[in-house]
């Protein structure tokens, strides 16, 4: 087997980083889109946070679109 090399090593600590990092984005984003569906302003900040998190990486542009478009449809649904 070989041996490890010192930036495989630093590489898999920084992936062990950013995984913890982007599912703690993740959950805040799951409990974003509950609130949302209550108020205006918690629809606006789950939008925000929700096109934070593509611009970044930690989800699809188009999953972004798609989880706001379907939190538009509940606040609208809940007005009529």
């Amino acid at each position: 087997m070989a041996k490890r090399s010192k930036s495989g090593l630093k590489h898999k600590r920084q992936d062990i980083k950013r995984r913890v990092w982007n599912q703690s984005v993740r959950t805040e984003l799951k409990t974003l889109a509950k609130k949302a569906p209550e108020n205006r302003e918690s629809l606006l900040e789950a939008i925000a946070a929700l096109d934070r998190a593509a611009r970044k990486g930690i989800i699809h542009k188009n999953a972004a679109a798609r989880k706001k478009s379907r939190l538009m449809r509940k606040l609208a649904v809940q007005k009529t």
